[in-house]
């Protein structure tokens, strides 16, 4: 059973077509949207901050969502990848990312839509990621732009297979 708690009289709100692992743990002021699941390990911590995630993300496995006490929230958008042992800091997140395994995203960085943040980048505070670009490196910087075909065909099909996969554990 997944550990799902309050903290300070506010409790997760997760529909009931989400997939949440046995061990992930969700705790405090967190709203997940449809069609969501949150892998085995994962860790999304709305104690000192609300967290929000849209429709259709993904948390992999190991990955760690957590936010800044009173000063930055995290808001993750639709149709999103978090990759396994990702961080995603106090960030914002928009629509249609991929986040790369064990990547960390720190506090008040804005990652803009239809973009990808490579495995192992570290987005240092403050880094506006813009739309349409693959970020990479520590620091990450921007390395290349995304084409139609990579959103369609990395982006989309990420977030498509793991609605996909946490169907097989619904059984």
């Amino acid at each position: 059973m997944p550990i799902i708690k309050s903290v300070r009289g506010k409790h997760p709100q997760i529909p009931e077509d989400c997939y949440v692992a046995e061990n992930a743990t969700i705790v405090g002021d967190v709203s997940i949207g449809k069609q969501c699941s949150i892998w085995f390990n994962a860790v999304i911590r709305g104690d000192v901050h609300y967290i929000k995630i849209g429709n259709k993300v993904n948390i992999q496995d190991g990955a760690v969502i957590h936010a800044t006490y009173l000063k930055s929230p995290t808001t993750i958008g639709n149709n999103v990848s978090i990759g396994h042992n990702a961080i995603v800091h106090g960030c914002t997140i928009n629509n249609n990312v991929l986040v790369g395994m064990g990547s960390i995203i720190m506090d008040d960085c804005i990652i803009e839509s239809n973009s990808i943040i490579a495995a192992g980048a570290v987005v240092t505070k403050n880094t506006i990621v813009e739309s349409g670009s693959i970020y990479a490196g520590v620091p990450a910087k921007k390395v290349k732009e995304i084409s139609r075909e990579l959103i369609s065909g990395e982006i989309d099909r990420i977030a498509n297979n793991y609605v996909e996969y946490s169907s097989w554990f619904n059984d």
